[in-house]
């Protein structure tokens, strides 16, 4: 008798499967406004299909008469930057500190503890302190995803180093390795996928802390929009808008699974990120 969890769909049942959520999703939206527009044309709660386009031809395919801008191109680029910074600083962070910490005692006993700690702080509680601190600017959103995302990177990081064969260590060591070589020999290669992976766990959280900041203090960006026409309760902006910042993470969490796969194509395939 064939199990449940030995029966795998093919490819075709792959894209199949994947599609049939979103379809339903989509048509459960489509009915659902369509019977609150039959009772009242004037809802804006489930916009209709027509306005979603109408809407998003206007911020995409149109330029803004006062600024002569594109403003949903322009509100990506000014988040892509923010973000892309974020996890640039946090990545850099990681890798030194991480390694640093999983790698050498002594710098474990003094910083390993105060990694723990600050991973546990809430980002957006702080969010308030930053704005006082580095202002309403730039700086003080890409260093609330820096605080957001580097300390579970550090600490990821930390404990894959940590769980390499000590023999691995030794054996480098015996060969006359030194410290610098069997960081850039032996630790790295083994611990850069480890990297990715958690990389893309944290994409989740920094789109939300970028989010925050920009619906709190910014003049454009993808969550500044957002929270600017809510007060309209302009649906048919911020349904789209919401679909494109999905699109965005899930393209990012794509590129950085080809980037590992194409990087890293000598791990087994379950070890892949």
């Amino acid at each position: 008798m064939a199990r449940a969890l030995n029966r795998r769909p093919g490819r075709a049942g792959l894209i199949l499967l994947g599609a049939l959520p979103f379809v339903v999703l989509v048509a459960v939206y489509l009915v659902a406004s369509d019977a609150r527009l039959a009772v009242n044309p004037a809802d804006k709660l489930l916009p209709s299909p027509e306005s979603l386009a109408a809407a998003i031809d206007r911020l995409a395919f149109q330029a803004d008469p006062r600024r002569g801008t594109y403003i949903l191109w322009s509100d990506t680029l000014a988040s892509l930057l923010r973000l892309f910074l974020g996890l640039a600083i946090a990545t850099g962070i990681a890798l030194a500190a991480g390694i640093a910490i999983g790698l050498l005692p002594l710098v474990r006993a003094a910083f390993a503890p105060l990694v723990a700690a600050l991973s546990m702080v809430p980002p957006l509680a702080i969010l308030p302190i930053l704005f006082i601190v580095l202002g309403l600017g730039e700086l003080s959103k890409v260093v609330l995803i820096v605080i957001g995302i580097a300390p579970f990177l550090v600490r990821d990081l930390s404990m894959a180093v940590g769980s390499l064969p000590r023999e691995q260590l030794v054996k480098a060591q015996t060969l006359g390795a030194s410290t610098w070589q069997i960081v850039t020999r032996v630790v790295l290669p083994q611990t850069l996928p480890r990297l990715i992976s958690a990389l893309r766990l944290s994409l989740g959280p920094a789109w939300l802390f970028l989010i925050s900041s920009e619906a709190i203090a910014s003049t454009e960006g993808l969550g500044y929009r957002i929270f600017l026409v809510r007060r309209y309760l302009a649906m048919d902006v911020i349904l789209p808008y919401v679909i494109w910042i999905t699109l965005l993470a899930f393209l990012l969490d794509y590129l950085l699974r080809l980037l590992a796969r194409r990087a890293f194509d000598w791990l087994p395939g379950e070890q892949q990120p």
